[in-house]
């Protein structure tokens, strides 16, 4: 017959959902603790326990060796032969150990092993059943508030709702049935492992399965979801078999099976839409109840579209504070930019208005240099409108332009504007006439020898006229 100790064991083994054998584990460690630290010692120990009488032994133990290195651990065969005749190298020689000498403070440090060793083992069972189950639909009772949070029973064990995962429109009482989904099991967690929601845009999922036989058997797939609990709820349904329309069986009739999961979420509005494999045309969709003209895509790699609607649809569009657009981006998957029709026309006429802008180029600024204007025009600044355009941090960014280049550059671009371009050429030319003297003086400089040349040149031009005259004359 199994001791009274036994039959608590199997006790808290049914309550907390584990093995006895966990439990047995535990009280086995739990008494090697109490042991080691009341007989202060570093050997070996061991601990069973006597599922008959309830009595749990501890024992040092010892291997048997050829050569004693460590006398804690270790035992020659000689001496282990005399307490086991049949004792051989490797056997291990048990030892006992008083128990009833342990104590209160031994007892007291055994006990919190053992809750920890369950608490453990306890933890590890709730994971190993509820990790697999993420995004399955739970009823469960609200047990009690921890702050903002929810403490809710899952009759195995409890579980959190926190305040993110709850929807606005909900408010919760002590004993209250919810159904939840479950969202995340955190090993780590301190408090309850599984994390339930009522505000994820899977709940809405489950409530249609359940609603729904045709989603529940597969002939309409739900494709995509988008939720912003306690307010709207944009799904986008197909259908496996042509013969069965995807929104109208969600719907229900007379608006019966939606109706149902509309009470359930507190009266939040749901969208239910055609799902297309065509990027722009489930876009179109994804935007009601508001009409859209167009839709273009911008950029495939970065997934951008650019949708049009009239100017009387753009505040349906956009929805309250933007929420009809941020649901419909995150049931397609794509960045949606709307426009009215007025706004896209004032774009297109400020395009073509560049388009046709004259172009002046770089060339006319007076007393700007050609090595400059290579410069700016290798950062891309091709005409005088977009130079006139850049701040003077700008212009310092363009390598090789300093500060006082910067200030040259504005003197010749407001004298262009001031003056035009024959004025600033003319008002530049006195500038570039002083800096010719200095040119010849270094050019006389430079070459002293060239004077005879010079001198003896008018005498040529002198011999080389009656010549010139005379052969003028006999023509004449």
């Amino acid at each position: 017959m199994a001791s009274l100790l036994y039959q608590q064991i199997e006790m808290l083994s049914r309550e907390k959902h584990i093995e006895p054998d966990v439990v047995i584990a535990a009280i086995e460690d739990a008494m090697v603790v109490a042991a080691r630290k009341y007989y202060k010692t570093e050997e070996p120990l061991r601990a069973k326990l006597n599922q008959e009488t309830g009595q749990v032994d501890v024992f040092a133990v010892r291997t048997v060796v050829e050569e004693v290195t460590d006398p804690k651990a270790e035992i020659a065969l000689a001496d282990a032969q005399r307490v086991n005749p049949s004792a051989e190298i490797g056997t291990e020689i048990l030892t006992a150990k008083p128990t009833d000498v342990l104590g209160r403070i031994a007892a007291q440090t055994a006990k919190q092993v053992i809750m920890q060793k369950v608490r453990e083992a306890e933890r590890d069972t709730i994971f190993n059943e509820y990790h697999t189950r993420v995004g399955e639909l739970i009823t469960c009772v609200v047990k009690r508030s921890e702050g903002p949070d929810l403490l809710v029973d899952m009759g195995r064990t409890e579980a959190r709702l926190p305040k993110r995962e709850q929807s606005r429109l909900e408010t919760y009482n002590i004993g209250d049935r919810v159904r939840v989904v479950i969202k995340l099991v955190d090993r780590a967690a301190k408090g309850p492992q599984v994390i339930v929601s009522r505000a994820d845009s899977m709940l809405v999922q489950r409530l249609f399965e359940m609603e729904v036989p045709e989603i529940y058997d597969g002939t309409v797939q739900i494709r995509a979801a988008a939720r912003e609990a306690g307010e709207r709820t944009k799904i986008a349904v197909a259908s496996r078999d042509k013969d069965v329309d995807p929104v109208g069986a969600c719907v229900g009739m007379k608006g019966m099976r939606v109706q149902s999961i509309i009470r359930e979420l507190r009266g939040e509005k749901i969208d239910i839409i055609p799902y297309n494999e065509e990027t722009v045309a489930f876009a179109q969709k994804a935007l009601s109840p508001a009409k859209v003209t167009r839709v273009q895509i911008v950029d495939p790699e970065n997934k951008k579209l650019e949708v049009i609607v009239e100017d009387s649809q753009l505040s349906l569009a956009i929805g309250k504070k933007g929420q009809n657009v941020r649901l419909a981006s995150k049931l397609i998957g794509w960045d949606i930019d709307i426009k009215s029709e007025e706004e896209k026309r004032r774009e297109i006429e400020e395009q073509m208005t560049a388009l046709t802008a004259p172009v002046t180029p770089l060339t006319v600024l007076a007393g700007v240099g050609p090595k400059t204007i290579e410069k700016i025009e290798a950062a891309g600044i091709t005409s005088l409108e977009k130079l006139a355009g850049m701040t003077p941090e700008q212009l310092m960014e363009i390598p090789g332009i300093g500060e006082k280049m910067v200030d040259k550059i504005y003197q010749a671009v407001n004298l262009f504007y001031e003056t035009g371009p024959e004025a600033a050429a003319a008002q530049a030319a006195p500038e570039e006439a002083a800096a010719a003297p200095a040119a010849s003086e270094e050019a006389e400089t430079a070459a002293p020898a060239s004077e005879e040349t010079a001198v003896a040149q008018p005498a040529s031009e002198e011999a080389a006229a009656p010549g010139a005259e005379k052969s003028a004359g006999e023509e004449a």
